[in-house]
C-alpha cells in the first residue's frame, strides 16, 4: 500500500514536509485538540486527513517574519506534493519569535497523546 492509499502514512509524510519547511514552526492540533489524525495507540497533530483523495487540513504555528497569505499557499502546494490534488486547508494558530515558544503542539508530529 502506498503512502497515498494509506492515511496513517500520508498524515506523517504531510507532517515531516510541513514541519521541514522554514517557515514552520511546529504543528497544533488547535485548542480542542481537533486537528489531528488518529491512529491506533497515536495520533498525528496538526493533520487531519480522514481518507486518501480527501479534504486535508493542517494547522501550523509559523516563525516571525512568515508573510502569512504566501506561507499558507505554499503550504498548500507543498501538501498537495504528497496528497494529489486535494483541498487544502491551512490554519496559523500562533507565531513565535526565536525567544517566545508557542504553546501550541509543537513535539514530533506522531506522538501518543
Amino acid at each position: 500500500m502506498s503512502t497515498m492509499d494509506d492515511p496513517a502514512g500520508l498524515a506523517e509524510a504531510i507532517a515531516d514536509a510541513v514541519l521541514a519547511h522554514p517557515s514552520v514552526a511546529g504543528m497544533d492540533a488547535g485548542k480542542l485538540g481537533t486537528i489531528a489524525t488518529h491512529l491506533p495507540g497515536r495520533r498525528v497533530s496538526g493533520v487531519r486527513v480522514a481518507e486518501a483523495g480527501d479534504r486535508v487540513e493542517i494547522s501550523v504555528v509559523l516563525r516571525l517574519g512568515a508573510r502569512i497569505p504566501q506561507q499558507g499557499e505554499e503550504l498548500r502546494r507543498l501538501v498537495r506534493t504528497i496528497a494529489g490534488d486535494v483541498t487544502v486547508d491551512v490554519t496559523v494558530t500562533d507565531i513565535v519569535t526565536a525567544d517566545s515558544p508557542s504553546t501550541s503542539d509543537t513535539a514530533r508530529s506522531g506522538s501518543k497523546a
